[in-house]
């Protein structure tokens, strides 16, 4: 709980859906009512548009990802906040919004608390380290690199002491099987002593485990996959992609990078041809089976079950052989039973991307499109 008078911001990891006008209205709103007088918030929103780099007249519901966390930065800051609370900063960011936002953060003399699975991000700016693992918070006066080793060293020892315990319970649990007569005062203590080994170890908490990727080859594809030839494709009147030519062949590995807003997501539609150029062609090689991954999660249905969400409505998920039941094909995926039963809406972030790459993965493919994959995973 804060003390009195101390400012406190969040960041959300979520975009709000319902925002709208323009990002002086976004900014605005994060005024406090003692900076809402005249031209004094005139000028405060003025800056802080300025020093995040945005145009206060643009309309917000046409930002990128990554503009649109800008505004919301400034909304965040609008109100001068003491702590700035924020929940995976760098999603959805371009490389230069990163490198911004760290040199923008390092200047920042409030106090920052930050969730992030970004190791650079997180080695570039903590000054400490607090894990939450299997509901104990442990703090680590440290920086990244000194934390993992500090941390295997502690599961080291961690997985040591479980043996010994476990090599003690079963000779405890071999001698009370024996018969002897537990209720003699010299025997009481060590019942005791078992009774307090088997506690600990219903106890434990288990370690999560690893996402278990198994992707099904489809027949393979030709040797032209993609061939894009003088591309154009125009927003609002504006050329956005112009003279673009590629060849794309089975077995490359294509990375796409560039600011935010300069039209990555609207290439990849172009190439999978959802879109259609205003000048040009795209043309698809043969026998292509494709598996696309949205970084916005359109293909998730918010009131659908995780398990409806990859089985559609099927107990099973895959074909011949691969068939199998999908609550075991969503533990591949760290998702339980119950967890399996839940709404997506009630999934967080990472969760949700790992629940598309489960649905992406249940059909066959030989050309896969990730468009932010990363966005909310966890390091492992």
């Amino acid at each position: 709980m804060a003390e009195p008078g101390v400012r406190v911001a969040l960041l959300d990891q979520q975009v709000p859906l319902e925002l709208e006008g323009t990002v002086d209205d976004v900014v605005r709103a994060g005024l406090h009512v003692r900076l809402t007088h005249g031209g004094e918030a005139d000028h405060h929103v003025q800056r802080l548009c300025s020093l995040l780099e945005l145009d206060p007249g643009h309309p917000f519901g046409s930002l990128s990802g990554g503009q649109k966390r800008r505004a919301l930065l400034a909304r965040a800051l609008a109100d001068e906040p003491d702590v700035l609370l924020l929940d995976e900063p760098t999603n959805h960011l371009d490389i230069e919004s990163i490198e911004w936002l760290e040199g923008f953060l390092r200047r920042w003399t409030g106090s920052l608390v930050f969730v992030t699975h970004d190791r650079a991000f997180l080695q570039a700016l903590s000054t400490r380290i607090v894990e939450l693992d299997r509901g104990r918070l442990t703090s680590w006066d440290c920086d990244y690199p000194t934390y993992l080793q500090r941390k295997d060293d502690l599961l080291a020892a961690e997985e040591k002491e479980w043996e010994r315990q476990d090599r003690k319970l079963a000779q405890e649990e071999a001698w009370i099987r024996q018969g002897i007569k537990a209720r003699r005062t010299r025997n009481e203590g060590r019942v005791r002593a078992l009774e307090r080994l088997r506690k600990e170890r219903s106890d434990r908490r288990t370690r999560t485990g690893d996402v278990k990727m198994d992707i099904q080859a489809a027949e393979r594809s030709g040797r032209r996959v993609v061939e894009a030839r003088d591309v154009m494709w125009s927003w609002e009147g504006e050329p956005l992609i112009r003279d673009f030519s590629t060849t794309i062949l089975r077995g490359d590995k294509v990375g796409v990078v560039g600011p935010n807003g300069a039209g990555k997501t609207t290439l990849l539609h172009l190439l999978l041809s959802r879109l259609t150029p205003d000048e040009g062609s795209v043309k698809h090689g043969t026998s292509l089976e494709i598996a696309y991954f949205d970084q916005h999660r359109a293909q998730l249905d918010d009131d659908a079950s995780v398990a409806e969400s990859v089985a559609f409505g099927s107990d099973h998920v895959g074909t011949g052989s691969d068939r199998r039941h999908v609550l075991s094909y969503l533990q591949d995926f760290l998702f339980s039973a119950e967890r399996a039963r839940q709404p997506v809406r009630a999934l967080s972030g990472g969760e949700r991307n790992r629940l598309l790459l489960a649905r992406m993965f249940t059909r066959p493919a030989n050309v896969l499109v990730l468009d932010e994959p990363t966005n909310d995973l966890d390091t492992e």
